[in-house]
């Protein structure tokens, strides 16, 4: 295994150079989330890096959001496939490629927007691809997928049914987000939901009628105060009542309140308690005469530290020592990622494979060059030895 390796090695240590100018191609192209266009764009000049590394294709349309990109190799396996997750959209505004170019300044550290979080993740899962096909794997069926809208947790599209179905097959899966650098690979996150609850009242004059008024505000305060006494943070439930609004004026009593609640989980038995939690405040009425809806308007699946989830990491985490990457050990984050998509199906996932670095989502970010060649070592010494 060792002479295989070293050969993974010496392909990516040729391709240097190609790795780094196609990086900063991706970085240079402004693809925020609510840029589909740009995000075409990203994924154009993916797609046809792929088709050159005889890849076969595909671009699925998700709704106003940009796409859904697929690319499959080695189909012909009679295994089932290992998944390579990422995505193609930023949290960076129009401009900002042109502002803060692709650069690699004196301590290797190379800065633009996208260029941790994960514009370098696409570059290491389609070399870890090229890798593998210059050392004659032919094991699993190989595919690439990659979202168009995962900074907005898919709130745009119907991205999220597309992974799903793309995913749930698979033997296993490896997210390319946003590495760390202390060599942690991430086995567990939280998951998260964006809810609306909206209260109708009736609207009356509050000093010529206010017996003919049904304050929809003071309904929304008896949820309120139930759906935050339903927090739990040493289970790891959270519901946050964030954004209230409601109401015209003063002299009226209001007819109409909506809040914006925000909701983390550990686990998907506390996602569905949660989810309960909402219908019922929804569904019980304080104020006579005043009713309600609630609706989940965007969710992002937990990853949860499955059993088999850390039997992939232990994989990872021997073929590291084996392959001379060195030390990475395992932890778990509150932020979120489509990895939840793939354990909730019960497919096993290792997340923060890409490039180590920190400062994502800031000007600030920035990302180490060589973790750019040694992850892609990683990867696919970790994808040849399963």
């Amino acid at each position: 295994m060792k002479e295989i390796f070293i050969k993974i090695n010496e392909y990516i240590e040729q391709h240097r150079q190609e790795m780094i100018d196609l990086w900063e191609e991706l970085v240079n192209i402004d693809s925020g989330t609510d840029n589909a266009a740009g995000v075409m764009e990203v994924c154009t000049l993916l797609r046809k890096r792929m088709s050159a590394a005889d890849m076969q294709t595909k671009v699925i349309e998700s709704g106003p959001a940009g796409p859904v990109l697929v690319g499959e190799w080695n189909k012909e396996a009679d295994t089932a496939p290992i998944v390579l997750i990422g995505h193609m959209d930023t949290v960076f505004s129009d401009g900002t490629a042109k502002e803060n170019p692709f650069r690699i300044d004196e301590k290797g550290h190379a800065h633009g927007p996208g260029v941790l979080d994960m514009k370098a993740g696409l570059v290491i899962a389609i070399y870890a691809v090229k890798a593998l096909q210059a050392v004659s794997y032919d094991k699993h069926p190989i595919k690439c997928i990659f979202a168009g809208d995962e900074e907005k947790i898919h709130s745009l599209s119907n991205a999220k049914v597309i992974l799903t179905e793309e995913i749930k097959s698979a033997a296993a899966a490896f997210n390319f987000e946003t590495g760390y650098m202390d060599d942690g690979l991430v086995v567990g996150r939280k998951g998260g939901g964006m809810a609306v609850l909206t209260v109708h009242g009736v609207a009356a004059h509050s000093g010529i009628a206010p017996e003919k008024g049904r304050s929809a505000i003071l309904e929304m305060s008896h949820k309120i105060v139930e759906l935050e006494g339903k927090n739990d943070l040493e289970r790891g439930k959270l519901i946050n009542c964030g954004e209230i609004t409601g109401g015209t004026n003063s002299n009226t009593i209001p007819g109409e309140c909506q809040v914006v609640i925000a909701f983390r989980f550990p686990s998907v038995a506390i996602r569905d308690e949660i989810v309960a939690d909402i219908q019922a405040a929804a569904d019980w009425t304080h104020v006579e005469g005043t009713e309600a809806k609630a609706e989940v308007k965007a969710m992002m699946e937990c990853m949860e530290s499955t059993g088999s989830v850390l039997e992939l990491f232990e994989h990872v985490k021997r073929t590291a020592q084996e392959c001379g990457y060195g030390d990475v050990h395992a932890f778990t984050v509150g932020g979120v990622s489509d990895s939840g998509i793939a354990v909730t199906e019960g497919v096993p996932a290792v997340c923060a494979m890409g490039v180590k670095g920190e400062g994502n989502h800031t000007a600030k970010e920035f990302a180490v060059v060589d973790s750019l060649f040694s992850r892609t070592l990683l990867a696919a010494s970790s994808i040849y030895t399963l």
